[in-house]
């Protein structure tokens, strides 16, 4: 054997010494691990532990924290293997100690990545999630911010939210609530009543706040809601609107009692009529509101009625014959069919004319176009029963007890039906609306059947069947293909 430090190599056999002299000479490879087989696997466990141990005690009392933990967890582990592997190269041995000391580290490695997960990855993704919402909110403000500062020359007014707090007396007086938050009655100086109604944070991405303010900032129509000014500090948005003492028009036209007469109901008919049309005609650019129901309509303490809440609206050229809309947009009940599918036609300012005639049906009615509670089931959906009825006595003249309306309940209906023809191109104008309200009813012509009318079954007044399930497929189809 020849030494090489406290170790031997084993010269090759029956060298002589000439042979060992050119041996070392000319150099030789050296092969490690040297596999001592003098050694038990007592004493191969023994020896490395002590070089393990001896390797730890050093790392830990000079190196950094990182290089002490990974020396801890792994780095401990793998100077053994070496040290076995140097003594007992790919033995039994060697395998045992390798598998062991694998599994072993696997588990360590899935236990320092859930303490990670836990300590580390948890709070990071919580903060990069935090991160991203205060810059989308950053951005939201900001363009709000923009539009108002161009907006700075015009009115309505722009109040701080203090000036808020001070003329609602500390949101006192809750007059409403809804999706969109809450309104409060407030007061200006010269005991001028208004309606603040604070922005829920839901509706506080900025678009339909600058919507609202943008579309009746520096609109004066009688049958229009006045906006007298607003708020905006980071996310606290108001509305400051004129205030309308009468409330909405749905609490007075589904009472169980009439509220108006029938010359009244028309007048309203026609207040909001107009309204619209100036909306669609009247103003700079042609504003498409989206929303008409009579939620929506406001009425002052003489009962003129007024067009409110404008989140939904949208502004256009008023040379465009048809608008694109990128979702739907409304109130099941009275959104217009192609709002929710093109198959119908085109966007365009015949969308709103449809839910006027909508509300109209529900105002000559009493009630709600689709009534579940209806005491008779042909009388579920008011404007294919009323359409039903209306034919039959244009077409034979039949008269009975149970239809005897009067003429005004058949004009609004009358001129309802005309509005909500399925086609867009089928409807009225708003302009033409007026006409015919303001002309009698023997001047009106029965319109065509609209389509939900085909579902009668017989002639007899009280066979017609028309499900609620069929009235809302509609809508549930629509609204599928328009997600396509």
């Amino acid at each position: 054997m020849i030494p090489l430090g406290n170790r031997q190599l084993r010269a090759p056999y029956n060298a002589t010494f000439e042979d060992v002299a050119k041996f070392m000479r000319n150099g030789f490879a050296v092969r490690f691990p040297y596999q001592n087989e003098d050694m038990t696997y007592r004493q191969i466990i023994k020896e490395c532990m002590d070089n393990s141990m001896s390797y730890f005690h050093d790392r830990i009392s000079n190196s950094s924290i990182v290089d002490r933990t990974f020396t801890a967890i792994f780095g401990i582990d793998w100077k053994f293997l070496k040290c076995v592997n140097d003594y007992s190269y790919r033995t039994k041995l060697f395998w045992a100690v390798l598998t062991i000391i694998s599994t072993m580290d696997t588990v360590k490695f899935m236990i320092v990545l859930a303490m990670l997960s836990r300590f580390v990855f948890s709070p990071l993704a919580v903060f990069t999630f935090l991160t991203y919402k205060y810059w989308k909110t950053r951005i939201s403000i900001d363009a709000v911010e923009k539009f108002l500062q161009m907006q700075q020359t015009l009115s309505p007014t722009r109040y701080a939210y203090t000036d808020i707090t001070a003329i609602t007396g500390h949101f006192r007086e809750k007059l409403g609530q809804g999706g969109y938050g809450s309104v409060y009655k407030g007061a200006l100086p010269g005991d001028v009543f208004v309606a603040v109604k604070m922005l829920a944070n839901s509706f506080c991405n900025g678009d339909e706040f600058i919507s609202e303010v943008s579309t009746i900032g520096s609109i004066h129509h009688v049958n229009v809601v006045r906006l007298v000014g607003f708020c905006s500090e980071e996310m606290r948005r108001a509305l400051v609107y004129e205030y309308m003492p009468r409330g909405s028009l749905d609490k007075y036209i589904f009472s169980s009692e009439r509220s108006f007469s029938w010359d009244k109901l028309n007048e309203i008919a026609l207040g909001i009529a107009r309204g619209i049309s100036y909306l669609h005609g009247g103003c700079d650019m042609q504003i498409l509101h989206f929303d008409i129901k009579p939620h929506n309509i406001l009425l002052d303490s003489n009962f003129t009625p007024k067009i409110a809440d404008f989140g939904l609206a949208k502004l256009y050229p008023r040379d465009n014959s048809f608008v694109l809309v990128s979702a739907a947009r409304g109130t099941i009940g009275y959104i217009a069919p192609e709002m929710i599918s093109r198959n119908f036609g085109v966007v365009s300012c015949k969308s709103d004319v449809y839910s006027f005639g909508m509300l109209l049906l529900e105002m000559a009615g009493g009630r709600r176009n689709l009534d579940q509670h209806a005491a008779r089931r042909s009388q579920t959906y008011y404007p294919a029963w009323v359409y039903s009825h209306i034919s039959r006595k244009e077409l034979v003249g039949e008269i009975c007890e149970a239809f005897d309306i009067h003429e005004v309940e058949r004009k609004l209906c009358i001129v309802g039906l005309w509005c909500i023809q399925m086609k867009p191109h089928d409807r009225p104008t708003m302009a033409e609306v007026i006409e015919m309200l303001e002309a009698g009813v023997d001047a009106l012509q029965i319109p065509p059947e609209p389509f939900f009318c085909g579902f009668e079954q017989d002639s007899s007044a009280d066979s017609f069947q028309f499900s609620t399930s069929e009235l809302s497929a509609i809508s549930e189809l629509s609204v599928a293909d328009s997600t396509r």
